[in-house]
């Protein structure tokens, strides 16, 4: 009979064997991406558009897009977002509604991405009239990633110490100083983390945008939020799909896909430093 140190060894070993073998799929994955991405980039790569039906030119349409509704979207969902959390967690009543209202809130979280996309094609373009724009896009996405943000807020309202806001009540402080001048600057951190998993989750999205904000093929940037524009998700999609020179399209979308890798992490890393930044000094 197994003794009950070797069943710990044993378990111990599937686990670490587990970990190095995601492991080895990921540096697998990187290190395939970067050597077939690497080939193509280059100046001319990241800042010319496309040109010759995709198969020349380069890719800065798409990245500038994919900046301006990835930013787009943050800009619509943050606000929101944190408002939502601060009533759910300081003002909403303990009761059936509220409840109901948290799990719509994580319900959304779990939906379909390409359902958000039908959603803004009827009410943003054709409802509102906004047409397939980055205005459109944008609010799609932000609608996308606004259950994460809450539940990101509302867990990182509900980890601010409760003394904190007893000390802030003692000192004559009203509900909405303490919130703003005490929990929301303790909060920013958790809240920053939000963000980031938001930013990432919105730069990478293909379908939310296919019906809202995408076009096929550009070699103009936008001029206003009214225009569409091309992003690096769909870019990257109609490279696979549509394109006509499959040798010279797999070699763009390979680098494409670099591009947006390193574009996520860069975002990502932003948003790290701030919150670090944030965070530096804080001990409680």
């Amino acid at each position: 009979m197994i003794s009950r140190v070797a069943r710990e060894r044993m378990w111990f070993a599937v686990f670490r064997a587990a970990a190095w073998l995601v492991l080895s799929f990921l540096l697998a994955f990187l290190l395939i991406l970067c050597l077939k991405g690497a080939r193509v980039i280059s100046w001319e790569f990241l800042t010319q558009p496309p040109r010759e039906g995709m198969t020349q030119g380069g890719i800065f349409p798409a990245i500038l897009g994919t900046l301006c509704l990835s930013l787009g979207a943050v800009l619509v969902a943050f606000p929101l977002g944190v408002m939502t959390a601060i009533y759910l967690t300081f003002y909403a009543p303990r009761n059936p509604l509220t409840q109901a209202i948290r799990v719509s809130i994580s319900n959304l979280a779990g939906t379909p991405s390409i359902v958000f996309g039908l959603f803004g094609l009827a009410l943003f373009v054709k409802t509102l009239g906004f047409g397939v724009s980055i205005l459109s896009g944008s609010l799609t996405l932000g609608l996308l990633i606004l259950p994460i943000i809450i539940k990101a807020s509302e867990e990182a309202l509900k980890a601010v110490p409760r003394e904190f806001l007893e000390a802030s009540y003692a000192l004559g402080a009203t509900k909405l100083q303490t919130i703003c001048r005490v929990v929301l600057p303790a909060a920013s951190g958790g809240i920053l983390t939000g963000v980031i998993l938001s930013l990432a989750r919105a730069a990478g999205e293909t379908a939310p945008i296919l019906f809202t904000a995408a076009s096929f093929y550009a070699t103009k940037l936008p001029r206003s939020p009214f225009d569409e524009t091309l992003a690096l998700p769909f870019h990257i999609f109609a490279l696979m799909t549509e394109g006509t020179d499959p040798e010279a399209h797999t070699r763009i979308a390979f680098g494409a896909t670099l591009v947006l890798l390193a574009l996520v992490i860069s975002l990502n890393l932003v948003a790290i430093i701030q919150r670090y930044r944030l965070q530096r000094g804080k001990r409680w």
